[in-house]
């Protein structure tokens, strides 16, 4: 395996990845786990996608925000599987110094736009259960469409400080980073400079953009459940408890892991843990949202249905056609 190489000035021109150092037979065996796992994410996702665009029961400001959500989770994952998944087999485990720069700000960014959207979603549950007179009128296409845009140029936008600053730090050697994907902490350990500045800096940002919007979705949901809790109707409690219950989860699976990962002390003393939450929050929550978020919905199982039924007539109409012609 190659450990050092250099451009011309001296300074690190690619790093390796170390990911998961083990027995070959372990590596092959997480190999065919991680991508039954990865395919099972953009299949789950592209499902939710596909309902969502075939049935106009779901063109709703809700499902809107929940098929971007979806589609948010197929570049999250996308930014960082397939190169763990190639390193896994690989000899060298190399990323160039540019790629590894842009994995860190696609990664992350998707992570700040999770977080975003995750927030838009609680206003929007919070707007059609505590106003819901008032819901048609506030919640409308254009605002809607200006919210999934806020979420995802807000999400690269906070990550361009970040990008700049680990842009100006010089890594003169080694450049071998004991992770599966290039992560703030183990990047910055290989610095031949002081980064005590940056450290504080993006540690600081980092915690604002989590603690932010977790206290808006809180407030928010405690704002719901108490609506919730003076409803009358039995049904009408029972789903919007089923729906907030849905999201809790979802966002308990993220900012669990978020938080013990860039926001506890000591987190990123020990590789080992990193990489266990970092994998957590990188394949286990895009895995499991497409399961608590929306297969749990009534609305969302019939359009599936009805996708699915419908892609087997037209494969029927295909081979019946193909016989006769």
């Amino acid at each position: 395996m190659r450990t050092l190489e250099t451009n011309t000035s001296g300074c690190v021109s690619e790093f390796i990845l170390l990911g998961f150092p083990c027995r070959r037979e372990i590596q092959i065996l997480l190999f065919v786990l991680f991508s039954i796992i990865y395919f099972l994410i953009l299949m789950g996702n592209a499902a939710i996608i596909c309902a969502v665009w075939s049935s106009w029961k779901l063109h709703t400001p809700m499902y809107i925000l929940l098929a971007n959500f979806s589609f948010l989770e197929i570049c999250y994952v996308s930014s960082d599987v397939p190169k763990m998944l190639a390193n896994i087999i690989s000899q060298t485990k190399s990323i160039s110094y540019a790629g590894c720069l842009l994995q860190f700000y696609f990664f992350f960014s998707m992570c700040v736009a999770e977080s975003l959207f995750l927030s838009v979603m609680s206003f929007d549950r919070f707007l059609a259960i505590c106003r819901p007179l008032h819901y048609p009128i506030i919640m409308t296409h254009r605002l809607c469409v200006l919210l999934v845009v806020f979420c995802w140029v807000g999400g690269f936008l906070w990550l361009l400080t970040p990008l700049f600053l680990i842009s100006q730090v010089p890594f003169c050697g080694p450049n071998t980073v004991d992770h599966f994907l290039c992560d703030l902490a183990p990047l910055l350990a290989l610095s031949c400079a002081p980064v005590s500045g940056i450290r504080l800096i993006c540690g600081i940002m980092s915690s604002l953009i989590i603690f932010l919007t977790l206290l808006y979705i809180l407030g928010t949901y405690f704002c719901v459940l108490s609506v919730v809790l003076q409803m009358s109707s039995g049904s009408g409690r029972q789903k919007a408890f089923s729906t907030c219950a849905s999201h809790l989860a979802v966002i308990s699976l993220f900012y669990g892991s978020v938080m013990v990962m860039y926001v506890s002390p000591g987190s990123g003393e020990y590789p080992g843990i990193q990489k266990f939450v970092t994998l957590f929050y990188a394949l286990a929550t895009p895995f499991f949202n497409p399961l608590i978020y929306n297969f749990r919905n009534k609305d969302m199982e019939e359009a599936l249905k009805k996708l699915i039924i419908g892609k087997k007539i037209v494969d029927k109409f295909k081979v019946h056609k193909t016989v006769l012609g």
